[in-house]
């Protein structure tokens, strides 16, 4: 897939921490492991777990919302926990293919480079 990192504006949605940042695991396919995961850098991954609702405007209905995971670019530092409004700092979504054992998944992924608090 070529399109990668595609600008995404998430200013019309209301973002809860359902689950605070953490390090970025993946098990290793041929170990067995657990080891955190690095982008190309060499720089550790996090990520956070936030429920994503549209904002109603005046008149509208109040669409129901969705859980994503957002990979995050670097240490978001402190103060994001459960329950607390965040923003997306450059946000990014990927489309993504996998082939595992004849079977296909697709989706979606997120990414930004950090979390401020929301105003």
């Amino acid at each position: 897939m070529a399109l990668k990192n595609i600008p995404a504006n998430m200013q019309g949605y209301k973002l809860m921490i359902t689950e605070a940042p953490a390090m970025k695991m993946r098990e290793n396919e041929d170990t067995g492991q657990v080891e955190p995961v690095t982008d190309r850098q060499g720089v550790q991954q996090f990520v956070v777990s936030l429920f994503a609702k549209r904002k109603a405007q005046p008149g509208e209905y109040a669409e129901k919302g969705e859980e994503i995971k957002v990979t995050l670019t670097a240490d978001p530092g402190e103060g994001f926990e459960e329950g607390t409004y965040v923003q997306l700092v450059d946000a990014t979504v990927s489309p993504w293919q996998t082939e595992r054992k004849g079977r296909y998944s697709s989706g979606i992924s997120f990414k930004a480079n950090g979390l401020t608090p929301a105003a």
